[in-house]
């Protein structure tokens, strides 16, 4: 893909879209674009709404933008027009940037637009490629103005999430530990981080036993991912960030097997896959901080050596954890992570993201992810950075009252509190268990809105979120 700023429309030929604020229906002055005139009974600007026409062998796209319009709104409506109107577009295609909007504002249509061209379908023997993919696709902006470095910006985080997409939607005979080493690695080597991974051998060797008693169940080698990124030109008193993200590429709940809603369990390495694509987004964008990631890597499957409910098992933070229910997993890999990296790594901040709990969506829904910290200036920079990008984030609580959930009679700890109540809370109160009183640490409950169901597919799929989240909490510390 080739971007590019141009001051004007002279001898071009292709696909032109054309962003339109809303006017009113009953506008005596239609929107008119390079002598197109649309009266305002046909088109005059509706969020949603969108209005093609042809004239001199180019094709017009009117988009209606609305009065005002958020970032996730802009990136959803450009997403849309390049997901289901490829037909209309060519290899050469004209941004028409509107004068008022910002540089934010084109780096979501343009992440929107690439999107767009993301199909679910990786398997079927008949795919149309998306013109976008096209090696000689031309990308124009139409502007006064420089905003080629937004548009950059803005393909290199459709990029990310793409990459995303394609690591949790993809079934678990392809995406198992071992492939996600790999990814990792190679991912690596083309952006700019260093990657070593723990195969079984390793993890036993330096005590990962929580993380190891969740894979043992499988045929698939568990993997214990760390990933480290230092910018290239580094800055005095640069910070370090640490993340840590749940990989289970598939979980059938163990010994206590899930009874419904396995189909989609695929999904459960979502947290990882978004600080894969993080990951991926910070080296591409050279930002200023090192990062530590970790992601634990195991499948939870059923066999004669799966670890079993009333099991004792011992943590790399050297704390045992009594099995209550072997589908609270989850936090059992993610323990371990959380001490590793606390332990040799000793980032400033700690973030951790997790398809943890059905609590959290019995909580807050399909709209929003649970964040628990107990560091009020983080919580703030976490939430004010998801909600300028329509990743929210909603507080839940991490008082001390709830530690009994956890407490164990024959172990340090319990890993399920048997309760049908404050499910996500009791697993957020297991996580800062292993996190040695750190000041700076946040969990983020993703369940309810890393995987779900929107126009874009007829079955549920990846919505990558946390990617931008996590760069954009990153980028603005």
């Amino acid at each position: 893909m080739t971007t590019r700023t141009v001051t004007n429309l002279d001898s071009f030929s292709g696909t032109i879209l054309i962003p339109v604020f809303e006017t009113y229906s009953k506008s005596i002055v239609p929107i008119a674009f390079n002598g197109l005139e649309i009266a305002s009974n046909v088109f005059f600007g509706k969020k949603d709404t969108h209005y093609l026409a042809e004239k001199n062998d180019n094709t017009y796209v009117f988009i209606g933008l609305g009065k005002t319009i958020n970032y996730k709104s802009l990136k959803t409506i450009f997403r849309r027009i390049s997901s289901k109107q490829k037909e209309n577009f060519s290899s050469n295609v004209a941004l028409v940037i509107p004068e008022q909007c910002i540089e934010e504002q084109v780096e979501a249509m343009v992440s929107g637009l690439l999107l767009g061209t993301y199909n679910l379908g990786h398997f079927k023997s008949e795919k149309q490629e998306h013109p976008f993919l096209n090696p000689e696709f031309t990308l124009n902006l139409v502007s006064e103005n420089d905003y080629l470095a937004a548009a950059k910006k803005g393909i290199k985080i459709a990029k990310a999430q793409l990459s995303t997409f394609n690591l949790v939607d993809l079934p678990p005979n392809t995406i198992n530990p071992k492939y996600l080493a790999n990814w990792a690695k190679e991912t690596g080597e083309k952006y700019g981080f260093d990657v070593e991974v723990l195969g079984y051998e390793a993890s036993k060797i330096v005590g990962l036993g929580a993380f190891l008693a969740v894979g043992k169940g499988s045929e698939n080698e568990p993997q214990f991912i760390i990933m480290n990124y230092t910018p290239v030109t580094e800055v005095k008193h640069m910070k370090h960030v640490g993340l840590v993200g749940k990989g289970i590429t598939f979980d059938t709940g163990g010994i206590n097997i899930k009874t419904a809603g396995m189909v989609h369990m695929k999904c459960d390495m979502a947290g990882g896959g978004a600080v894969f694509g993080a990951m991926q987004l910070i080296a591409d964008l050279q930002l200023p901080v090192k990062v530590t990631a970790i992601v634990p890597c195991a499948e939870n499957a059923v066999d004669g050596k799966s670890f079993l409910p009333s099991d004792v098992i011992h943590s790399y933070s050297g704390h045992s954890i009594e099995i209550i229910d072997t589908d609270a997993e989850g936090r059992l890999v993610l323990a371990d992570g959380l001490s590793y990296l606390i332990k040799n790594f000793k980032p400033e901040y700690i973030v951790d993201i997790a398809t943890l709990t059905g609590s959290s969506v019995a909580t807050l829904g399909y709209e929003c992810a649970a964040l628990f910290t107990n560091n009020v200036e983080m919580a703030k920079k976490l939430q004010e950075n998801g909600d300028s990008i329509g990743e929210r984030l909603w507080p839940l609580p991490l008082w001390d009252v709830y530690k009994s959930d956890i407490e164990s009679d024959i172990a340090d700890v319990k890993n399920y509190s048997g309760k049908p109540v404050a499910g996500a809370i009791s697993a957020a109160k297991f996580l800062e268990y292993f996190t040695k009183e750190h000041k700076a640490w946040a969990h983020l409950d993703v369940a309810g809105v890393a995987f779900g169901d929107d126009e874009f597919a007829k079955s549920k799929h990846a919505t990558a979120f946390g990617v931008h989240l996590l760069t954009k909490f990153i980028e603005n510390l």
